[in-house]
């Protein structure tokens, strides 16, 4: 099992737009707005880092809105 935490900022005016679109998303477990640098946090659950790599360069950052994202993969210590 892969999982990671993808912050995800958007163009102003469309975070609501691209949450809806990363909470439709197969292994995203859970998404949510914030405030600070970050407009969206965004945890992935998969069985593959090819998978994980699929959904970030594929799917989040090729959902319109999506300026820059920043990925944080969980290791066990």
């Amino acid at each position: 099992m892969v999982r990671a935490y993808s912050l995800i900022s958007t163009e102003p005016g469309r975070t609501a737009e691209v949450y809806r679109k990363i909470k439709s998303i197969d292994g995203v477990k859970l998404a949510e707005t914030v405030a600070g640098p970050y407009d969206i946090v965004a945890q992935i659950e998969v069985d593959s880092l090819e998978k994980l790599t699929k959904i970030i360069f594929g799917e989040i950052r090729g959902a319109p809105g999506v300026t820059n994202t920043t990925t944080l993969i969980v290791i066990e210590l």
